[in-house]
């Protein structure tokens, strides 16, 4: 039995030419995670565009949520994952006519705090700190904060959330239903997921 011949080492190296992007960001794998991770206030990215080491810069996002990039100045990333902070990025340098085809990539070098807060009626209000790669709802922080109270009205939780340009929005879930499983309710990701700053509230029910 002939035993199978080696890949041919320039039949690889043309494989990798073909491939737009593929071979600058071979030197730079990227964990899923990260990828996914929404940028927030504080977070002290690199960034690096492929074959131009000029623009390659490590930057914090500031208050408004922006960063200051060579060429293009500021673009704002701040709530966007790495993956939308990278497009975000390309497309300014392209509308910039800066480049033609830019290939950016994104990486976290410092996470900032990551801190919510739960007030009211729950077993243990106070501040808890979230993951820093992965999701984290209202249920799990109501849930992490001992529950609610007999005396909580858990139909009306609400989340107060600070925007990079200084709005407030605030947001009511009614985790009761959620907790319960009833196929009726609405779950707006938007809102069931918690992000960095955001004030939860836990109202008392009214007897």
């Amino acid at each position: 039995m002939t035993p199978p011949r080696p890949f041919p080492l320039l039949l690889l190296g043309l494989l990798l030419a073909a491939v737009p992007g593929l071979h600058g960001q071979a030197n730079a794998p990227l964990d899923k995670k990260s990828y996914s991770h929404t940028l927030t206030l504080a977070d002290r990215i690199r960034v690096v565009v492929y074959q131009e080491d000029d623009l390659t810069s490590m930057t914090r996002i500031d208050a408004r949520g922006r960063i200051n990039l060579p060429l293009i100045g500021e673009v704002a990333i701040g709530g966007l994952t790495v993956a939308q902070a990278q497009t975000a990025i390309e497309n300014a340098y392209k509308e910039g006519r800066f480049l033609r085809n830019p290939q950016v990539t994104v990486s976290v070098e410092e996470y900032a705090p990551r801190e919510v807060s739960i007030q009211g009626q729950v077993v243990s209000p106070g501040r808890y700190t979230l993951p820093i790669e992965s999701t984290f709802s209202v249920v799990e922080l109501v849930t992490k904060a001992g529950g609610i109270t007999n005396i909580g009205k858990g139909t009306a939780v609400t989340i107060t959330r600070l925007l990079p340009d200084g709005t407030k929005q605030v947001f009511t879930v009614d985790v009761d239903s959620i907790i319960r499983g009833r196929k009726d309710t609405k779950v707006d990701d938007n809102t069931l997921l918690l992000m960095p700053g955001d004030i939860v509230y836990v109202p008392e029910r009214l007897i």
